[in-house]
């Protein structure tokens, strides 16, 4: 190679490498989305799998980024294919792992990451085998668990889920769902203890593994006095261990541990922002009356003299047709038929009431029937009770309660087909409105589950009364509720029918001059399934990102038409006041952070310093 030519070469390659070390270096200083949290999955598991979508969807619902990542990406030494705010390695797609995985995993929390560990995730080799007597991520967990060869199956026991009054409020789980809800009742070692509760069934058992007795971290849940949640120390870092099988769970209508967990672990233990689920972050409450026959009558007349019609606005679903047990029973609303029911329903309109669908026709026939007879016999029903209210409102029926919350599959597929966007539901009880799962499938893409919250095993006034539950714990809990929706800023859907709420008038009297003065102090307002369900969709079309960048957090955000009424949370131990540098927002102090309420238009850029970096 003659001299000429081999400079040529030499300043091609002082080119090319040159051309390497530019573009690494802007990789090294590109904007990482900073509030990422990984989701990790077995190479050979689908992104699309349910077991991986129901941890996406529940994170949307939160406000919150999760991004799936398989295991082979995540062990390249690449610097920014790990960045991240924190990892989920989570339960039933993770079952399998290999050694030098949980190494690598090991070693992230060590050097100061963030991990949330979730039930039988990496219990086993990927030749599926349990390799020793206890798990080999026990001392990520902070607990010895999976105790295979001593125990055999029962190294998994079901159990009750307790904790302290405070947990379960940190948890976002409302009051009711655990019991008792007040401090009033006794106590261990100084902190209120409670349990999670089952609506009308009380006793609630998740299966768990038997841990050791010896916990080197801060106990959330307790189960069969073995560790159900517990959040651990690890070198410079820390493990989120939930102990409860959340992803199964979430497939089949109890999606509150895996939405509360996960939560937590943004919230609680990252401090990262996310987006409020509710218009301008103001929490409130879903006040649904249901409507089942012509005993309702004298009840709706009676209630229109009580303080609480001149809040509202409510979602009141009504079952329309002349019958209610039986064909021909004359037991009905009969919306059709009976003026005094038309006048009525207009009234409700008239005060900016929702009114939505009850189930099919007849209340006791069709709830007995929905699931037993071919659904093309009991399509009809549908039809015809939202063709008559439609008839009286002079409006499209976008709600609906089921009958006794018996509400199959094909209900729900057919609410959706008919422009159905919110419905009632008994599933994912405790939970604000969800897209959840059923059998492992989702439930519907733009229609939302309302789901009950209840006190202990009761929901309705009359299922209250019929329980004997004190008029002073009912107060105290109503009371309660309000205050957790307030406070966390977010919605829950409480449900009653007229004729069993008139034994608590004084209660409900009460209880409205307190939300009367929240909601002139605007920090709660009343709300209707289908004003919060059209207010999701929309939301699901934000596009938003949290970029960091020399000690300054970013957040971008656009939406198709406006950001009106999107609003995010900055937790203010981790953050500054935010300041808007592009569109518009208004921004408040909250007891514990900064909320940034959009104001109108389709782009939004706020920054904040992040103090210590």
């Amino acid at each position: 190679m003659n001299a000429r030519r081999a400079s040529l070469v030499t300043g091609v390659l002082c080119v090319l490498a040159a051309g390497a070390w530019l573009a690494l270096r802007d990789r090294g200083h590109s904007e990482i989305e900073s509030d990422r949290l990984l989701l990790l999955v077995p190479d050979d598991a689908s992104f699309t799998d349910p077991r991986v979508t129901v941890w996406l969807d529940a994170a949307s619902e939160e406000g919150l980024h999760v991004v799936p990542m398989h295991d082979s990406r995540y062990l390249r030494p690449i610097s920014d294919e790990r960045k991240c705010a924190g990892l989920i390695l989570p339960d039933a797609v993770h079952v399998q792992a290999s050694d030098l995985f949980i190494s690598t995993i090991r070693d992230y929390v060590a050097n100061g990451g963030h991990l949330m560990l979730v039930y039988d995730a990496a219990t086993k080799s990927l030749q599926d085998f349990y390799s020793s007597d206890r798990a080999r991520t026990s001392d990520l967990a902070g607990v010895d668990y999976a105790f295979y060869k001593s125990l055999g199956s029962a190294m998994i026991e079901p159990g009750d889920a307790s904790g302290a009054i405070r947990v379960m409020d940190e948890l976002g789980i409302p009051p009711g769902k655990y019991f008792p809800f007040s401090d009033s009742a006794s106590s261990q070692g100084g902190e209120t203890q409670a349990q999670l509760r089952r609506y009308k069934f009380g006793d609630l058992d998740y299966p768990s593994f038997v841990t050791s007795a010896n916990y080197s971290g801060e106990v959330l849940l307790r189960s069969n006095g073995s560790i159900a949640a517990g959040l651990h120390p690890f070198g410079r870092g820390s493990v989120l261990f939930v102990n409860l099988p959340v992803t199964p769970l979430a497939e089949n209508t109890d999606g509150l541990p895996l939405h509360a967990f996960l939560k937590y672990f943004a919230e609680r233990v990252l401090g990262l922002p996310f987006l409020l689920a509710v218009p301008d972050g103001i929490g409130g409450i879903v006040l649904n009356w249901h409507v089942d026959s012509n005993a309702a009558i004298q009840s709706l007349q009676e209630v229109s003299a009580w303080a609480m019609t001149r809040q509202g606005p409510y979602s009141i679903d009504i079952t329309a047709g002349p019958d209610d047990y039986r064909i021909g029973d004359h037991e009905g609303f009969d919306v059709p038929g009976n003026p005094v029911s038309q006048e009525l329903v207009r009234q409700l309109v008239r005060s900016g009431d929702e009114v939505g669908s009850h189930g099919g026709w007849m209340h006791d026939y069709f709830s007995a029937h929905v699931d037993k007879d071919p659904p093309e016999q009991l399509e009809k029903y549908l039809e015809l009770n939202k063709t008559a209210l439609e008839k009286v409102t002079g409006k499209p029926v976008v709600e609906y309660s089921a009958p006794n919350g018996n509400q199959p599959e094909w209900v729900t597929r057919w609410l959706e087909a008919h422009g159905f966007i919110a419905y009632y539901f008994t599933g994912d009880s405790g939970m604000g409105p969800t897209q959840g799962y059923r059998d492992g499938q989702r439930d519907g893409e733009t229609i939302w589950a309302f789901p009950i919250v209840h006190l202990d095993r009761a929901a309705s006034f009359e299922e209250m009364e019929r329980l004997s539950v004190p008029l002073p714990i009912v107060e105290s809990w109503l009371d309660a509720l309000t205050s957790f929706t307030v406070r966390r800023r977010q919605v829950r859907l409480a449900y009653f029918h007229p004729p069993g709420i008139l034994p608590y008038r004084r209660i409900v009297d009460r209880w409205f001059e307190k939300t009367a003065q929240l909601r002139q102090q605007g920090q709660f307002r009343w709300y209707t399934m289908a004003q919060i369900a059209k207010f999701l969709n929309s939301r699901k079309k934000v596009m938003w990102k949290l970029t960091e960048r020399d000690g300054v957090a970013s957040l971008d955000a656009s939406a198709p038409t406006s950001l009106f009424h999107d609003t995010w949370k900055f937790p203010a131990r981790k953050y500054s006041k935010p300041a808007v540098v592009h569109g518009s927002a208004e921004i408040v102090q909250d007891s514990d952070g900064w909320i940034v309420v959009a104001g109108d238009g389709n782009q939004l850029q706020v920054e904040a310093r992040v103090p210590g970096k």
